[in-house]
């Protein structure tokens, strides 16, 4: 099989292709014959083992895994020990945030990791749907989200930000999204219901107060949202801040209270794979989520796909389209 592998640390550059052996699955894993993956954030720091701790899961002198991709959709081609939940042909897609090892034409996965595709999602659809949107749950279900809350949202047009406003919207929020002005209509086509151009507005300076503040790019900062924090209000950022202060901040912010109002952050540690898929599948079948795919590249186009990425300015996903 064809497969995207890489042998140390770096820029897409490190990336190549290579004929591999199909991998056998084992007990309670899938061979998927993988047709869509997604390029993404977490896929770029893992090939640049960036910020450096990351070689904890990675490997520390070199990757473990030497193929990357956290998402997939596909066909299951063959069926390990103790897999009775599906069956040969089955349309499948899954995600491992440590790795499934999708950029290749195969790979085998545990069975807790996927489920079955909507009949009316494409393969490009259902892996669009994935890793973005556990990370915007996890966000979310690290707080309560009550009907009518006033959430905004920064960065509302990457994979994250554009599944956070859809999640918040299906849970009844009321959102204030921030995005550029060519993609306002998208943006409330998600369910924002005001929007806040960053490319006029400077979103840190709006006069509007919010239960939630959702940085789903991590380019602000706590002390920089917090003025826009109700009472109790809870920032929240996909990135580490500067000096990793996002990590250390969820355990100062609730002792500090009494001088800043109750607000905090949380830090979302994403957890419980199974049960974000089951969500988006079903938020799938009732048409509640639709994922933005901004771009499609090859498995033979991979750098490329990555350096796109990795500049900062993708809507949505960038999907790799894989035809064995």
């Amino acid at each position: 099989m064809k497969s995207i592998v890489y042998t140390r640390y770096g820029d897409p550059n490190v990336l190549s292709i290579k004929d591999m052996d199909r991998p056998v699955p084992q007990q309670n894993e899938l061979l998927i014959k993988v047709h869509a993956a997604t390029v993404n954030r977490t896929d770029c720091a893992t090939i640049r083992a960036k910020p450096f701790f990351m070689r904890l899961v990675t490997g520390i002198f070199g990757p473990k895994k030497q193929t990357p991709g956290t998402d997939f959709a596909g066909t299951v081609e063959a069926l390990g020990k103790g897999v009775h939940e599906f069956q040969l042909g089955d349309r499948v897609f899954g995600f491992n945030d440590e790795g499934s090892q999708s950029h290749a034409e195969y790979l085998a996965i545990d069975k807790n990791l996927l489920s079955t595709i909507p009949d009316n999602i494409s393969f490009d659809q259902a892996t669009a749907s994935l890793e973005g949107a556990h990370y915007a749950h996890n966000f979310i279900n690290k707080v309560s989200v009550s009907k009518g809350d006033p959430v905004l949202v920064n960065g509302a047009t990457g994979a994250i930000g554009s599944a956070a406003v859809q999640l918040l919207n299906y849970f009844g929020a009321k959102i204030t999204a921030v995005c550029s002005t060519e993609n306002v209509e998208l943006v409330k086509s998600l369910g924002a219901q005001r929007i806040i151009d960053y490319t006029k507005q400077d979103f840190t300076q709006d006069e509007q107060r919010y239960n939630l503040v959702f940085d789903a790019v991590g380019k602000s900062s706590f002390f920089r949202c917090r003025r826009l924090l109700k009472p109790g209000g809870i920032y929240i950022s996909s990135d580490l801040g500067f000096l990793w202060q996002n990590l250390y901040l969820p355990l100062i912010t609730p002792m500090l209270s009494f001088l800043i109002s109750g607000n905090k952050t949380v830090f979302p540690v994403p957890t419980d794979i199974p049960k974000t898929i089951e969500l988006i599948k079903t938020l799938l079948q009732q048409g509640k989520f639709s994922p933005v795919i901004d771009k499609r590249f090859s498995l033979d186009n991979i750098i490329d796909a990555y350096t796109y990425v990795e500049r900062g300015h993708k809507t949505g996903n960038v999907v790799i389209e894989i035809k064995a």
